[in-house]
């Protein structure tokens, strides 16, 4: 029989309680404080513990993983796809292990949208200082000067980035499924400049200053006695915090704080903000929106503050899946107008490709996509 480390932290406490029920007023005191400790521990909270390092590889080939020439995630010895349980029975290890695998992925693709498809990285905001936290876009070199047409992707919420659609797809399907890359290169190839917006890139993590906390009689008038009585009840608080603290988060995860960047702190301020500075600025005569799921939803957003100049130089939109509510957004009778004659929604369903599907709201067609992305 296995004991987990958990078990083994558990064990003496209960004794312990067993026996100091039995004793006087002091032992019931002590009682009461470890009926405290235990009311605050959280089980699966404590269970990290039993887990090994959450101490991950920063390249695909620390994984031991590689795309190969079909675009497809392969184990480099085996040539296996990936494999989300690695190790059994530790989900949130393995959950860890597949979200820094993501972020590798995140900047491979990154790095394809400017050496396989020749974009630009543009920082954003355009104004930014040196030191304040920045997002940036991406651009082909014709993006803002050709005259005919331009494209522009918006991919949807979570964790994907600039140029995916999907990473489920990337890491279990292939590039061409998941990525956007397919789209810009038939667009560049077709004669169209194109903006791929990053709406999810709202913010950087840093890690957040330790805070010193203050005794509870800090500065104060109180009687001396007083103040020493409530300094004790503080120290022996901070005691148990800090006990239940050393099992709560055993390995030490920083605590991250968020700082947003400045006028991109949303998908929809992302996509005002990419308007006004690129896509307004354009000399593009027909722009072309493709936005996915969330993205749809930004757009429409865009439509509602930006209305008179989206319908001047807009020409079709195509939304895949997307979560736009034109009731919920209170999106005026002009716009829901516009869009039923100038947007298209591809929709998951078993019915053939581009087969009407019925809407309960009144704003743009609805066709089937067959089948489409799983976020």
């Amino acid at each position: 029989m296995s004991i987990s480390l958990s078990s083994l932290i558990l064990l003496p406490i209960w004794i312990n309680m067993s026996q100091i029920q039995q004793g006087g007023p002091d032992e019931k005191e002590k009682t009461t404080a470890l009926k405290d400790l235990l009311s605050r521990i959280d089980l699966d909270e404590l269970m990290k513990k039993d887990e090994p390092p959450l101490d991950f590889p920063d390249t695909l080939e620390g994984f031991e993983y590689a795309f190969n020439e079909k675009g497809q995630l392969r184990h480099i010895k085996t040539g296996e796809p990936f494999v989300f349980n690695y190790r059994e029975d530790l989900h949130r290890w393995n959950q860890k292990r597949y979200e820094a695998l993501g972020e590798i992925i995140t900047k491979y693709v990154y790095d394809l949208l400017e050496k396989d498809c020749n974009l630009k990285k543009i920082f954003i905001p355009v104004d930014a200082t040196e030191s304040e936290p920045k997002s940036f876009i991406f651009m082909s070199e014709d993006a803002l000067t050709n005259p005919q047409k331009l494209m522009v992707l918006i991919h949807g919420s979570g964790v994907v980035r600039a140029g995916q659609w999907a990473r489920k797809l990337i890491i279990n399907e292939d590039l061409d499924s998941g990525t956007q890359i397919p789209f810009i290169k038939r667009a560049m190839d077709e004669g169209y400049g194109v903006i791929v917006l990053n709406p999810n890139e709202n913010c950087i993590e840093v890690e957040k200053p330790k805070t010193h906390v203050q005794s509870s009689s800090d500065s104060s008038d109180e009687p001396v006695e007083k103040r020493e009585r409530k300094d004790k009840v503080f120290k022996e608080t901070k005691k148990r915090r800090d006990f239940y603290e050393k099992y709560r988060n055993p390995q030490r995860e920083k605590e991250m704080m968020q700082l947003y960047i400045r006028e991109n702190g949303s998908p929809e301020e992302h996509t005002v903000y990419v308007w006004d500075h690129f896509i307004a600025k354009s000399a593009a005569e027909n722009v072309f929106f493709v936005a996915h799921s969330y993205g749809g939803l930004a757009f429409v957003e865009l439509m509602i503050q930006r209305e008179a100049d989206v319908k001047s130089k807009v020409t079709a939109v195509a939304l895949t899946d997307s979560v736009h509510n034109v009731w919920h957004q209170e999106a005026g009778k002009t716009i829901r107008e516009w869009m039923r004659e100038n947007c298209c929604n591809w929709v998951s369903s078993s019915e053939p490709l581009d087969t009407s599907v019925e809407s309960m709201l009144p704003d743009c067609p609805r066709v089937s996509a067959e089948s489409f992305l799983c976020c």
